[in-house]
């Protein structure tokens, strides 16, 4: 089954840039979340069991967002009115950053990808991929914020599938690590040269 592009995802594109991260920065940021071979492993099988619930699953963060006002602002117009077509083009590169999260390999592609996600959150890039008219940037405060809910949401999801609670606590800790991890990359272009 082939599915239609999704607007603004380019991740197999040749002429993206490099992260400025490197693969070894790479390697010692996920050993400091304690991510490992048994993680990636944990990730594969939680694709599996995620696949045919992530527009549940973003039903239920875009819910969470559009309960709060100063989150959906990130969303809206700078006078406060929420842009339809903005969070609609969000919501499926976020579908799918739910399975690259689970399925991609964690190399240099996978690292200029978060380097592309990165950007698109500060002044540099935000509004840019969709053309909005909203707020210039996503403070970095609310990325970190995130951690906590986008981690804690996922459980119920994990655990649909009727997998042994082991398996599914492996599969959260794995989801939990890897989205400290990105969001750890996501910093990068909020500190700069103190990253």
């Amino acid at each position: 089954m082939t599915h239609a592009p999704i607007p603004g995802y380019h991740y197999d594109d040749p002429a993206r840039p490099a992260s400025p991260v490197s693969t070894g920065e790479l390697e010692q940021l996920a050993a400091a979340t304690l991510f490992t071979d048994a993680d990636v492993a944990a990730l594969k099988v939680a694709g599996e069991v995620l696949a045919d619930q992530v527009e549940q699953i973003l039903d239920v963060w875009y819910g969470f967002v559009g309960s709060h006002g100063h989150l959906l602002a990130y969303f809206s117009t700078p006078e406060g009115t929420p842009i339809g077509e903005y969070l609609g083009a969000v919501r499926r590169r976020f579908g799918q950053w739910i399975t690259d999260t689970c399925t991609r390999p964690y190399d240099a592609r996978w690292l200029a990808q978060q380097e592309e996600i990165a950007l698109r959150h500060t002044a540099e890039r935000k509004n840019a991929t969709d053309g909005a008219r909203s707020v210039p940037h996503v403070p970095l405060r609310y990325l970190i914020a995130f951690i906590h809910p986008i981690t804690a949401t996922m459980r119920p999801f994990l655990a649909a599938k009727g997998h042994p609670e082991a398996e599914v606590e492996a599969m959260h800790q794995a989801w939990f690590k890897a989205v400290t991890l990105q969001v750890a990359l996501w910093s990068r272009p909020y500190a700069n040269a103190a990253w």
